[in-house]
């Protein structure tokens, strides 16, 4: 190879890098997914609007698009393998988790009744553990003691 061309093959060779493709799913918290967190749906998503309940997908942090309803945005390569499924609707559905204070909940109009406490869930067992994401941020403080 001529020596001018094999300089522009080593510049072309240097300046390469792997490649990685973005992986984003954007879809939206419906009306029916948001009345089965509060009787007022327009709440909660005010409640995201206001920064007070935080949305995650499979701990994976969101985008939250504006406008109205809850329209988000995630990187898929965050979140756990196998978290999407569908129902004949048809409808893709992955996980949303909303977290918010109990008091703000229960300001919503949430279904408190119906809420159980992460302590008593993480004592009886009745969870599965899946390897969590370093760069994904833990929502909760942790204050209970984790042994199954």
């Amino acid at each position: 190879m001529p020596a001018p061309l094999s300089l522009v093959v080593e510049r072309i060779a240097e300046n390469c890098e792997p490649a990685l493709a973005t992986v984003l799913f954007m879809g939206g918290a419906g009306g029916s997914l948001r009345a089965g967190v509060t009787g007022n749906p327009v709440r909660l998503t005010r409640s995201v609007r206001e920064l007070v309940t935080r949305v995650t997908c499979g701990g994976a942090p969101v985008y939250v698009w504006p406008g109205g309803g809850i329209t988000l945005m995630v990187d898929v390569l965050r979140m756990p393998e196998r978290s999407f499924g569908y129902v004949p609707t048809p409808a893709l559905v992955l996980p949303i988790e909303f977290t918010l204070p109990l008091a703000a909940y229960r300001a919503m109009g949430g279904h408190v009744d119906s809420a159980v406490a992460l302590e008593s869930v993480l004592r009886d067992g009745r969870w599965r553990a899946e390897g969590w994401r370093d760069e994904n941020p833990w929502p909760v403080p942790v204050t209970a003691q984790v042994t199954k």
